[in-house]
């Protein structure tokens, strides 16, 4: 994956960068330091930090997802970014003008923690653009509103024999991912820097099931999901509630998912190479019946996932 495609704000260059701030502790990096296998769901404590803002040099961010319709979104350092553990979360900004909502949408290799990198939109909401960098307080959203339910790209390059899909709109933290390809068991996928899951040994040629599980137990399972890489393909999904859902998918009308697309956002780009048609597929919502259990710590610890809002570890 290429390295954090941006340009600077001159006034942050100037800068020279900020010193290091307090602000989010990273679980993956305390399981570095302890070699603890141990940890706690993350915590909403606002902590306290400063902003910067970039315009983006390409049509996506480390996070492989489309740039949000509102384009309030946020790069973030290597120890909150923690590997795109991050990927997909919301925080809550405040700045001197007032509050903003961002999704985790980018890395910020420059960073420190507590360090934000806002989209100028979103720093315009908060500050002065003037004045480059900002002091604010952040804290991690719970069970955020999102612009629409779950959606699933599969890779381009993918097959039945390499299984790579990106999952976008589960508003919480994910800590797994697991598929199942037609007459087989569910196995789990590894999640990488650049917010894909894989299966390096493929899932089989498909329909798929595909089983997420976030950090607060919320699981919701998909069914009807195809081999179309670099296809968008939406299903009627929220995983919020605490409530196992079973989504399968419908054919519709190539109208209704033409207007169902996201207007595109405005930016910055030196580079625009073509987003990925989305899927004409819509979903039906099957069934919504199953309250899981709370996570335990094992399992939120089984990814490397960034406590955005400095939860101590617990075991």
């Amino acid at each position: 994956m290429s390295a954090h495609r941006r340009i600077f704000s001159i006034r942050w260059l100037a800068a020279g960068g900020a010193a290091v701030l307090a602000g989010f502790i990273g679980v993956a990096l305390l399981l570095q330091n302890s070699g603890s296998a141990c940890a706690a769901p993350p915590s909403t404590t606002t902590k306290s930090g400063k902003a910067t803002f970039y315009d983006l040099a390409a049509t996506s961010g480390n996070c492989s997802f489309e740039v949000p319709a509102d384009d309030l979104y946020v790069a973030l350092g290597p120890d909150q970014y923690a590997d795109g553990a991050s990927c997909g979360a919301y925080l809550d900004v405040t700045g001197p003008k007032g509050k903003v909502r961002v999704k985790v949408f980018d890395s910020c290799p420059e960073c420190a923690t507590g360090h934000l990198d806002l989209s100028r939109t979103a720093f315009k909401k908060i500050g002065a653009e003037i004045d480059g960098i900002i002091s604010i307080k952040y804290k991690l959203v719970t069970n955020p509103a999102v612009p629409a339910p779950i959606s699933v790209r599969i890779k381009e390059g993918a097959s039945q024999h390499w299984f790579a899909a990106r999952i976008d709109n589960h508003a919480n933290l994910l800590t797994s991912v697991k598929v199942a390809g037609a007459g087989r068991g569910f196995t789990a996928a590894h999640r990488t820097d650049y917010n894909y899951w894989l299966i390096d040994g493929g899932a089989g040629p498909g329909p798929y099931k595909i089983r997420m599980t976030d950090v607060y137990g919320n699981s919701t399972t998909l069914t009807g999901i195809d081999m179309k890489p670099g296809s968008v393909q939406k299903t009627g999904a929220r995983m919020t509630g605490g409530s196992t859902t079973v989504t399968k998918k419908t054919p519709s009308s190539p109208a209704a998912a033409k207007a169902s697309s996201p207007a595109p956002a405005k930016k910055k780009a030196t580079a625009s190479p073509s987003a990925p048609a989305a899927s004409s597929a819509a979903p039906v919502l099957e069934s919504a019946t199953t309250t899981p259990a709370a996570p335990s710590s094992a399992a939120v610890a089984a990814q490397p996932l960034v406590d955005l809002a400095a939860a101590e570890p617990s075991c």
